[in-house]
């Protein structure tokens, strides 16, 4: 019986530095220097036929190592161990062992979110057949080279657009954010970050249930979402992080009018959600960590807002840094709150509130 490497073997492919189709997409794009973890990326043929090169040479480019694989439980095992970048199936010689591995590796909910391309000989009964499969994208043997290659791209960009977005919310994750906020960095534009975060949750979800603070989440979203874009326009970016914590980039002039309609909004939508009896005492009693009981308020929303108004940024983890400070200190606050950085890079210390009623407090003053 054969070993299992004896069914791995890495693929030897046209370098990723001479492949020159126009501009093809490169996601990772190609590195010189080592790395610790190994992009790799998978051919499944079951009767080990050679591929076509542009497919080979295209696979070569996405990821460091390429394994042809023939064996259906050695692909489950080796994209459960470690997710590859994508999966290629070659169909031309035996379709229905290709649609069979295709539809296990989608099963799973693990590898189902893995990019799969099938390649598939004339006639609509295979192509049809790949996508029941699960196969994201199909590409016929008789089409031109240029169209596979551009086939072949646009599934990698819509296979990542898709993951950077959040499940529920379907706002943009920390790959988006960052790369936002690089953007307006690299513009030199005057803009703001706001990190908003909700008080209280982890007490409303233990409460009520997941399902109501998803329910939350969603209606946090959607005020983010229609007051950034209402204001803004496309100038306005809305991220999701993840759990209860929420980011929008805006421009600078737009602070005052976008924040106090969230914090307003919030205020008037989120009681709705209790129950009539905690929504008229204004609290609940919850418990802590340590199995005491307490008084545990309505949620509120809690937003730290940094600028590059008198700050100079070169890299946006610089902001997300202060964001996330300036969202701790609008959390040490009663209520729903905005708290706006007006510190410069040599003034260490000077936070500005502001919240509800116009009204500016320096910290450690008294309101």
């Amino acid at each position: 019986m054969p070993c299992a490497s004896d069914k791995v073997t890495q693929l030897t492919v046209a370098s990723r530095f001479d492949f020159t189709l126009g501009e093809p997409y490169l996601a990772p794009p190609p590195r010189s220097d080592a790395r610790l973890v190994k992009i790799s990326a998978i051919l499944f043929s079951p009767d080990d036929a050679p591929s076509p090169a542009v497919l080979t040479e295209w696979l070569g480019r996405q990821a460091d190592t390429v394994l042809t694989i023939n064996d259906i439980d050695e692909l489950m095992a080796i994209s459960l161990r470690g997710r590859p970048r994508v999966v290629a199936f070659d169909a031309r010689s035996n379709p229905e062992a290709v649609n069979q591995a295709c539809r296990r590796l989608k099963h799973d909910s693990y590898t189902g979110v893995i990019p799969t391309v099938i390649l598939c000989g004339e006639g609509e009964e295979c192509f049809a057949a790949a996508f029941n499969a699960g196969a994201d994208e199909v590409v016929l043997e008789n089409l031109a080279m240029p169209e596979k290659i551009i086939r072949l791209d646009a599934l990698l960009r819509r296979s990542d657009r898709d993951l950077v977005v959040h499940p529920s919310t379907r706002l943009p994750g920390a790959i988006e954010i960052e790369a936002t906020v690089a953007a307006r960095i690299a513009l030199e534009s005057q803009f703001a970050m706001c990190y908003a975060d909700l008080d209280h949750f982890k007490e409303f979800n233990d409460r009520y249930s997941y399902y109501d603070g998803d329910r939350v989440i969603r209606i946090l979203a959607k005020i983010l979402h229609d007051v950034v874009k209402g204001v803004c326009g496309e100038e306005g970016f809305v991220g999701h992080i993840g759990g209860d914590d929420f980011i929008f980039v805006i421009p600078l002039a737009a602070i005052v009018e976008v924040c106090e309609e969230i914090v307003f909004i919030f205020d008037q939508l989120i009681p709705l959600q209790y129950s009539e009896q905690d929504r008229r005492a204004g609290y609940f009693f919850g418990k802590d960590r340590r199995g005491q009981l307490h008084r545990v308020p309505l949620m509120t929303v809690s937003i730290g807002v940094v600028t590059n108004e008198r700050r100079h940024f070169t890299h946006a983890a610089q902001v997300s840094e202060l964001a996330t400070e300036m969202k701790s200190y609008a959390k040490t606050l009663e209520g729903s709150v905005y708290s706006v950085d007006r510190r410069t890079d040599n003034q260490p210390a000077g936070v500005t509130r502001i919240s509800g009623p116009m009204m500016a407090v320096r910290a450690g003053d008294s309101v």
